[in-house]
């Protein structure tokens, strides 16, 4: 399940892979916010395929906060090194993830 090069896939809800990938980038979203998460549950994430993958990913941080992250992941033979390339606070449950 693929989507085009350049577009990005359907919203999925998020799995043990995509929440070990926000597991992994929470420090840096934390220092990119200068907050610190109690909870950092993914909740729902689309991908982009690119030289490697964007997951834009929905994560519920406490209450009926919400935060939006953009992650890159290189390809394998780069390393499949995690950054985080993008973060939008103040977000919702009902807020949809979009391209940023």
């Amino acid at each position: 399940m693929h989507s085009r090069c350049g577009g990005t896939s359907d919203a999925k809800d998020a799995n043990e892979e995509v929440q070990k990938i926000c597991d992994e980038i929470k420090s840096h979203a934390e220092d990119k916010t200068e907050r610190k998460f109690d909870v950092f549950t993914a909740g729902s994430f689309k991908t982009q395929v690119v030289a490697g993958t964007n997951y834009f990913v929905k994560v519920h941080v406490g209450g009926d906060d919400y935060i939006h992250l953009r992650i890159y992941k290189s390809l394998p033979h780069a390393g499949s090194k995690l950054e985080l390339h993008g973060v939008q606070t103040s977000k919702a449950h009902h807020d949809p993830i979009e391209y940023f």
